[in-house]
């Protein structure tokens, strides 16, 4: 049985937790505000919005499509994913804004010495790197998918576009532009980028799908002037003087703090000034509970199926 979307196991947690309140407090809470509560309670827990994480690295290599297929499997939400765009101007799927030698090699099964930055590289470069033969040593349990290489934007797109799977219509993309204001020569000027996005997203009518994220605000500012009907979250690695404020000015609608940031008065402020707030990146299951009783919107996880269990899902 489900009811509001979670399992009749959590119902009957969240209903035994109600009747606790009821005998402990007779005078204090009717039954009718205890049952309201549990109901509450697992209502609450079905709303989050699931983000794999880089598509789900603690189980396959990072941005692969393969990771994307596995997360779309295991039914998250939303799909998380980085981009650079290459020197032919095409929007890949990557997370560091060089290519990573932990965790990437030439397909020939020679290790990556050189700093080879993503936005110095053509299309075809890119393509002959290997990304699925290394352990990322952060995530040993982590399966090899030898061969796996950089998949472009339009090829996860593409991808979902052609899955058989119910969700594959109603999945959501959360999708990072990788951009360092220090390092210009490391990926395209703020215009440049989002119009190069925005080609990608509106070649597959992903436009209503997608919510365009970055650490770079400049990148959000000039997607609510190219496309202000887009979805945009602010990334941030430290906490702002002001919240609000600083997602206000930076044309958000999502604040997207690392979850040790949040507490809950921050969390409150942010919500009652109708901004969401999905943290990054929470994967133990008390780290999903701390959040969850923070109030937030939505959980992004290295571990998206294990989290969907977590929350009876």
């Amino acid at each position: 049985m489900r009811i509001f979307g979670v399992t009749s196991r959590r119902i009957i947690v969240a209903t035994i937790f109600a009747t606790i309140i009821i005998f402990s407090a007779p005078l204090i809470v009717t039954s009718t505000i205890a049952l309201t509560i549990a109901f509450t309670l697992a209502s609450t827990m079905a709303k989050i919005e699931v983000q794999g994480h880089r598509g789900a690295r603690s189980v396959l290599p990072e941005n692969t499509l393969a990771a994307f297929q596995y997360a779309l499997e295991a039914g998250v939400d939303t799909l998380e994913l980085d981009m650079g765009v290459t020197n032919d101007g095409v929007v890949v799927v990557v997370h560091d804004q060089k290519i990573n030698p932990i965790i990437c090699e030439y397909k020939n099964g020679e290790p990556i010495n050189d700093e080879l930055w993503i936005h110095q590289l053509s299309l075809q470069q890119i393509k002959s790197i290997d990304c699925g033969s290394r352990i990322n040593p952060r995530f040993p349990k982590q399966k090899l998918l030898p061969g796996s290489t950089i998949p472009t934007l339009a090829e996860v797109f593409q991808l979902i576009k052609n899955s058989p799977l119910d969700n594959a219509k109603t999945v959501l993309f959360n999708i990072e532009t990788k951009s360092n204001p220090e390092i210009p020569y490391a990926q395209p000027m703020p215009e440049d980028f989002v119009k190069a996005v925005l080609a990608v997203v509106n070649e597959y009518n992903m436009v209503e799908r997608v919510c365009l994220q970055s650490f770079d605000h400049r990148t959000l500012i000039e997607a609510h002037h190219q496309a202000p009907q887009i979805l945009r979250s602010a990334l941030f690695e430290e906490s702002p003087a002001n919240w609000v404020l600083a997602a206000q000015q930076a044309k958000a609608q999502i604040v997207s703090p690392n979850f040790q940031l949040l507490d809950a008065e921050s969390v409150i402020t942010m919500q009652q000034a109708g901004l969401r707030v999905i943290p990054w990146t929470a994967n133990t299951a008390e780290q999903w509970q701390s959040l969850i009783d923070l109030g937030v919107d939505g959980i992004i996880s290295d571990d998206p199926k294990a989290l969907l269990e977590f929350l009876g899902r």
